[in-house]
């Protein structure tokens, strides 16, 4: 009977002539009943105010002090090269056309040609004197902020397994993503917007949703992913709007379902999913005015607009400060192409075509962003991770590419604790195999987590009879990284 008054009344305020009509118009907008579950598993359950204390999303006390409270990955599908971009070896021109000899007999799938030389220019930048290629002219200015590390590898030459490895931990799409993990153990500082966001400018990273997906962790804390092609701010995520009824009467809907499954919910025993679904509702309504208000650039000056510079990606790069800049705990950018979801794939065919040109698409972009977080006084607390699922081979395929390579690559991090001005471990003379200070992908999961304030064999979730963790079984924190 409470029920039944409760609806009567809003019925009454809405003008709603019947239940039938009542329940169409609760499905009809974003956030309400009617997507509840498909905004679960979109992953738009994560709740300028912070989230009330019960919520999944609420603030958690990290393990210990954190040096970074937010992290932006720049995230480049497909492999870059390392030694295109930043692992400079001379003495690939000395051996050109030679076969390499394969470091602890490890093999690459085509070495017919030899050693080829790259095509670009390498010169030494900043204080650190770091030797960067040419085709990222812009990020080579801010190498004193920039802590390399070139003695990366992993446990695929494949893509998909790869940047599964990358994003998750593990070559198969059913484990939690690092972004998620980390919302998971610290929670969110907004409860306007979601507390991982994952963003391409056009086409998602190969594995889509396993890279935002929350797996078997509640899903409070799976991203949510936007397509930045369409950079109209009431565009940005579908169903933003509610076609049929104003703010006032979406809120008394709103209010009165959630008390309805409030009640519910006491009389049960602890549901997960309707828990996620009440947030779901809630973060919903309020996203209808923060994610126009945070996609909107146009308060941006002239001089930040200029500094970006034109382009998806350089946009894209925006977009995370502002987002970063709000709380969203992670944020997650990839480079695309239109229709490929693996851009620096394009360096099987021509390395000196392909990667200029996607250098050139994010490079003013990428040092943009670290530009204006140092200057918002951000950079500190804010970790910025660049690079691919794997590397590429100092060999050549057929005349002009280069093959993958995951025995040896490149990347680095800006900010957040970590030692700026300077360059970890390395691959042999010849760029193929790391050598020295090897990381693996769990090393750097485990250093992120740490960063973060999280201890990677604490943060743990029970699933199916096992405690789970984003570094499996492995990793070990990278000491040599951190300031």
């Amino acid at each position: 009977m409470k029920f039944r008054a409760h609806e009567s009344a809003v019925r009454a305020a809405l003008a709603v002539p019947s239940r039938r009509q009542f329940l169409n118009r609760l499905g009809a907008g974003f956030g309400t009943l009617g997507l509840t579950a498909a905004l679960a598993d979109a992953g738009l359950l994560s709740a300028a105010e912070t989230p009330v204390a019960g919520s999944p999303l609420a603030p958690k006390a990290p393990h210990f002090a954190p040096k970074a409270k937010r992290i932006i990955q720049l995230f480049m599908p497909g492999g870059p090269s390392q030694v295109d971009t930043f692992d400079y070896k001379p003495a690939l021109a000395k051996n050109a056309g030679q076969r390499p000899v394969l470091v602890d007999r490890k093999s690459l799938r085509n070495t017919k040609n030899g050693l080829m030389p790259s095509p670009f220019g390498f010169k030494q930048h900043g204080k650190s004197e770091k030797w960067v290629s040419d085709i990222f002219p812009k990020v080579a200015e801010r190498v004193d902020d920039i802590c390399f590390v070139h003695s990366m590898h992993t446990d695929s030459p494949e893509h998909a397994g790869a940047i599964l490895m990358m994003n998750l931990g593990h070559i198969q799409p059913t484990r939690p993503s690092m972004g998620s993990w980390l919302v998971y153990g610290l929670g969110s500082e907004n409860r306007n917007l979601p507390g991982f966001v994952s963003m391409s400018p056009r086409a998602q990273p190969r594995g889509t949703l396993a890279n935002w997906g929350s797996a078997f962790l509640p899903g409070a804390y799976a991203g949510t992913y936007v397509n930045i092609a369409q950079m109209k701010p009431d565009a940005v995520l579908g169903h933003l709007r509610n076609p049929v009824l104003k703010p006032d009467a979406q809120r008394q809907q709103a209010d009165l379902v959630a008390r309805l499954n409030q009640l519910h919910l006491e009389r049960s025993e602890k549901d997960a999913q309707l828990e996620a679904g009440i947030a779901s509702m809630e973060l919903a309504f309020r996203m209808q005015t923060a994610v126009p208000e945070v996609f909107d650039t146009a308060s941006e000056t002239k001089e930040t607009l200029e500094l970006y510079g034109p382009g998806e990606f350089a946009k894209g790069c925006l977009l995370a400060r502002r987002l970063v800049e709000q709380g969203v705990r992670v944020v997650q950018l990839s480079h695309s192409i239109d229709g490929y979801d693996i851009a620096w794939d394009t360096g099987h065919d021509d390395i000196l075509k392909g990667h200029a040109a996607l250098a050139k698409a994010c490079d003013q972009g990428i040092a943009a962003l670290l530009t204006d977080l140092k200057r918002r006084g951000l950079l500190d607390e804010t970790l910025v991770l660049w690079g691919g699922e794997f590397g590429r081979a100092p060999t050549s395929e057929g005349a002009k590419g280069r093959d993958h390579d995951h025995y040896g690559f490149t990347v680095w991090m800006a900010g957040g604790g970590v030692k700026p001005g300077t360059s970890y471990g390395a691959t042999d003379e010849f760029g193929l195999s790391a050598v020295e200070k090897r990381v693996h992908v769990h090393d750097l999961h485990a250093t992120i987590l740490h960063l973060m304030g999280l201890d990677h064999e604490k943060l743990t979730f029970r699933y199916s009879g096992r405690d789970y963790r984003l570094t499996d079984v492995a990793g070990t924190v990278v000491k040599g990284l951190l300031k």
